[in-house]
């Protein structure tokens, strides 16, 4: 069989144009058209062409640069300035400008608080073209870590363990000083002693400011890298990190939104996530679908107060498993009474809030018809009879989890996977994002601009 032989002294005419380095369909193309047609007044990035001084960079140039690279996961500086001398479509791209790595790496450090805007405006553009309708929105979050470790991240526990074990190390040293001038012996390493007890004591100080600084802003833990982090818990351990967050719109699966959040779980957010994204639409949306992580009553009701369906099941309503014998479930609930009838016919009627008003508390009127009952033992051991605890919105628990189980509702529901999921799986596994490069949380939210904006693109 013939082979085929490359031949590195062959001469070949090279196109004289950069604009005939690539097809006219290639998808570059795309890349280019789409920085071209964002506002960069909008986003607060400044063109001045009469500028004084030393010349910099086109900023139009340097975003297509971080768009496009991260649109093929190329995302450090030092990748992104070889591709600019060895890449043909960054090149064109480029119009052959070739910035070192510490100009792309500063132009997206100071730009941090304005590039994460670039995915409104991707959005925008998206229901301009009729991608995006706006009506259904699924949410979904990821943890990712930051720019950190975690054997940074501090709590009071171990500045507390430090601060003990540096007054330890430091009284053993004053100790072995003592002794040296005692003993008037090799005064270098009275020398060594007084510099340990100098880093100590410098140690001690900078503890004792994580310290204060944990109490002054009532923070569970610090890290002092990325202030901003917090330690999440996934399936790959504990890291410090973020928690990553998307709204995706129902009918082509576009994202319309992102945040990076400083939480290690999604209870709380999702009211916050589709306010943003209904900023970005500018309308309200219709319908809002999301995992059980979501459910939280006081945060959904607040979606409800504005007339949009929410689809989020509980816990109980997901692991398809029944109330136990003796469960608040098999209570029976009297609306005018505001009381609880137990299968064993007793009423349990209102007693008080506690909890700070969050929990309502139903108890047995005689503990004596508890203790005689023949299933005492197995509802309750308590001597005081059984109580019940529901939250002070228990009838929007009720009415959350009756919208779920409708046939239209679940309908929606079984489409979440594919359209919230997908993106975060192109994030991580196509693009290989394991980790966030830039720190603080704006970092994190330039980062996951950037990506939504590049997904949108590219799907």
């Amino acid at each position: 069989m013939a082979y085929r032989y490359g031949n590195r002294e062959q001469i070949e005419l090279f196109p004289q144009a950069i604009e005939d380095y690539v097809t006219k369909d290639d998808p570059v193309r795309a890349y280019d058209a789409f920085c071209e047609a964002l506002d960069f007044s909008e986003l607060g990035i400044a063109l001045d062409e009469n500028h004084v001084g030393n010349p910099q960079y086109d900023p139009k140039a340097m975003v297509k640069l971080l768009v496009y690279g991260y649109s093929y996961g190329i995302r450090s500086s030092r990748k992104l300035e070889r591709a600019v001398y060895h890449n043909i479509s960054f090149i064109w791209l480029m119009g052959s400008l070739k910035p070192d790595y510490k100009t792309i790496a500063n132009f997206r450090r100071h730009n941090t608080h304005t590039i994460k805007y670039i995915l409104k405006q991707c959005a925008q553009l998206c229901m301009k073209l009729g991608l995006i309708e706006g009506n259904t929105l699924f949410t979904n979050g990821t943890k990712i870590r930051s720019n950190a470790s975690i054997k940074n991240t501090w709590d009071k526990e171990k500045c507390a363990s430090y601060l003990k074990h540096i007054d330890k190390h430091i009284e053993s040293i004053l100790t072995e000083c003592e002794k040296i001038d005692e003993e008037e012996q090799n005064q270098n390493s009275l020398v060594k002693m007084e510099q340990s007890l100098k880093e100590q004591e410098t140690l001690k100080t900078k503890v004792k400011d994580i310290l204060e600084e944990l109490n002054k802003d009532n923070k569970k833990s610090i890290n002092t890298i990325d202030q901003e982090a917090v330690r999440i818990n996934s399936v790959h351990g504990s890291h410090a990190g973020y928690n990553a967050q998307i709204v995706v719109d129902e009918k082509f699966g576009f994202i319309v939104h992102t945040d990076a959040t400083s939480t290690n779980n999604d209870a709380k957010l999702l009211s916050s996530q589709i306010d943003g994204a209904n900023l970005t639409l500018g309308k309200k949306c219709k319908t809002v679908c999301a995992d059980t992580g979501y459910f939280d009553t006081e945060d959904l009701d607040k979606l409800s107060e504005q007339d949009i369906q929410v689809i989020v099941p509980t816990r109980r309503l997901v692991s398809k498993k029944g109330p136990k014998e003796f469960e608040k479930e098999r209570f029976k609930y009297d609306d005018k009474s505001d009381t609880y009838i137990c299968p064993e016919g007793h009423i349990l009627g209102y007693s008080f809030i506690n909890n700070n008003g969050k929990n309502r508390v139903y108890r047995i009127s005689k503990s004596s018809l508890c203790r005689q009952c023949r299933r005492f033992s197995t509802c309750t051991k308590s001597k005081r009879g059984r109580t019940i605890l529901t939250q002070a919105n228990e009838h929007i628990r009720k009415k959350l989890e009756s919208d779920y189980i409708k046939p239209e509702s679940q309908a929606i529901y079984s489409l979440r996977k594919q359209k919230a999921e997908l993106p975060f799986g192109h994030i991580k596994r196509n693009l290989k994002v394991d980790a966030f490069l830039l720190r603080g949380r704006d970092g994190a939210r330039l980062e996951m601009s950037l990506l939504s904006s590049c997904f949108n693109i590219s799907r």
